[in-house]
């Protein structure tokens, strides 16, 4: 799986949002100083205050608890199994690439070369 930033995915469709608004440039850059300052406040009053909490400690552990006995594990185990192929077909691609012999793996490995070409992964 891609890992996402969604802190930069967020931002970005907060700007969207702001785009379809008609408001100058200063306005937008005040927007988006608000937001900045605000998620700022927000991380430092939970590395200083929420984390600490015990009360909060103890209902983050029941709730990664409740996540994990809520069949996690086998959740991932079947994501695995179902795109076992194609993450196979992708390390292998990654191994040639690495080795700048992109040619050899499409004569050797048409399959999997047109299964990366249909998911997206090359161009």
């Amino acid at each position: 799986m891609v890992g996402i930033n969604f802190k930069i995915l967020k931002i970005k469709i907060y700007i969207l949002y702001i785009d379809n608004m008609d408001l100058t440039a200063e306005q937008i850059a005040r927007v988006l100083t608000n937001y900045k300052n605000k998620r700022e406040r927000e991380n430092k009053y939970y590395h200083e205050v929420t984390k600490n909490n015990e009360e909060f400690k103890m209902k983050n552990r029941e709730r990664a608890k409740a996540h994990y006995d809520n069949g996690y594990k086998e959740k991932k185990k079947e994501n695995y199994n179902t795109n076992k192929e194609f993450l196979s077909c992708k390390a292998l691609f990654n191994y040639y690439k690495k080795k700048d012999k992109i040619d050899t793996f499409k004569e050797k490995h048409e399959e999997k070369y047109k299964m990366l070409v249909e998911k997206g992964v090359i161009n």
